[in-house]
């Protein structure tokens, strides 16, 4: 067993903590993107209409009354 030189000791520390850093960097990029889905998920559901429901769409059309006077249209 051989003993380590204070600066490999300094440089497998500071290894050592980067590699926790990254770690610990990608846990918490992992769960903020599984919260933003749950978020997305959430919203999808709730925005869209429930089964057997009925929709309706009601629409008012409006007839021009002054037009060409040569129009064989009367309204």
């Amino acid at each position: 067993m051989s003993t380590l030189t204070p600066v490999e000791r300094r440089e497998r520390r500071k290894r050592r903590r980067r590699a926790e850093v990254s770690r610990w960097a990608i846990r918490v990029l992992v769960i903020v993107l599984v919260f933003a889905l749950g978020i997305a998920l959430g919203q999808a559901l709730h925005d869209n209409p429930k089964p057997g429901e009925t929709t309706t769409l009601e629409r008012t059309l409006s007839v021009p009354t002054s037009g060409n006077p040569a129009s064989t249209v009367t309204p």
